[in-house]
């Protein structure tokens, strides 16, 4: 079809669903050809019903893979028609066995039939087609059981953005921002206390003038986040990654793994051997991404910062 070919694997759920009603609408007519007079959605339900056991709606749900609820409201469609029958457990009067009434066994015989010559329709489909689709099913579930299409397509969109966001050295001109950058983030979760004062009204003096370096993210040209590597003077670590900040409204687009990446490896160009962080543990996608950068907590230190309850280090050598 002339509009797929323009649209591609993006139209899969509308190509699916083109089918999907394609295949009910035969269905739909399969039932008439047979006089079973079910509707498509009840097939599953009623299948497992066939075999002529009572079974309760939530092991129906369960084996179908069918909610409570949606069962619960087939089951009652059914019994309107008379194809089901509802009573209580003998041995558990809280549950309700459901099971085929006369009606609906009557039809199961031609049910089986209908079976049969529909699997054998599927078959010739199959061995015509270059493509085994039932296989191609499962494949699929299988691989959206472990990530999600919403979740693939997030990946995408963070890949795609990242790519116009620039990683770069600091500027005079970028003294402003960085300074916003971090108020704006630390007056969400915390207060401004007084160390961040020296490093954010004087980033020249406190960090770049003792041998540090500050990145900047900028998204279509705007400053959206910064990070700090900051020299320490400290027997134990070389460098602290500090003051890292990126705009809320440019969130999603991967910028701290950027400005994570661009600061390690900084650190390794100048020879350092770890790299320091103080955080706190209710910054979890923070936390997240500097164990994603290879940092791993290590016993308290000393901290100016009230708000830091977390110590972090990178090991480079």
């Amino acid at each position: 079809m002339e509009f797929f070919n323009k649209t591609g694997k993006a139209a899969l759920g509308s190509r699916l669903r083109m089918l999907t009603e394609t295949i009910t609408e035969d269905a739909e007519q399969i039932y008439k050809l047979y006089q079973t007079h079910l509707q498509p959605k009840w097939f599953p339900v009623f299948y497992v019903l066939s075999a002529g056991e009572e079974k309760t709606i939530t092991t129906i749900a369960k084996e179908i893979g069918h909610s409570h609820p949606s069962v619960s409201k087939i089951i009652t469609e059914m019994r309107k028609k008379g194809l089901v029958a509802e009573k209580k457990d003998k041995a558990d009067g809280r549950r309700n066995m459901v099971s085929l009434t006369k009606k609906g066994l009557d039809i199961n015989i031609r049910f089986k039939d209908q079976l049969t010559d529909v699997g054998s329709a599927i078959e010739t489909i199959s061995s015509q087609a270059s493509h085994d689709l039932w296989k191609a099913i499962e494949e699929w579930e299988y691989l959206l059981g472990q990530q999600s299409l919403l979740d693939r397509v997030k990946e995408q969109q963070k890949k795609r953005e990242s790519g116009s966001v620039q990683i770069i050295d600091y500027t005079p001109a970028y003294k402003t921002a960085f300074k916003a950058l971090n108020e704006e983030w630390i007056a969400t979760w915390f207060k401004m206390e007084e160390t961040d004062y020296k490093s954010l009204d004087n980033p020249e003096g406190y960090i770049l003038e003792k041998g540090g370096h500050i990145f900047v993210a900028l998204y279509h040209g705007e400053p959206v986040g910064v990070c700090a590597l900051i020299k320490m003077d400290d027997p134990d670590y070389d460098y602290e990654l500090a003051k890292m900040a990126v705009s809320p409204k440019a969130q999603g687009k991967s910028i701290g793994w950027l400005l994570g990446q661009a600061i390690v490896q900084k650190a390794k160009a100048l020879g350092a051997r770890n790299i320091y962080l103080e955080s706190n543990t209710i910054l979890k996608p923070a936390i997240r991404l500097y164990e994603k950068l290879g940092f791993k907590k290590v016993a308290g230190r000393p901290t100016p910062y009230e708000r830091a309850n977390i110590q972090m280090e990178l090991l480079l050598k």
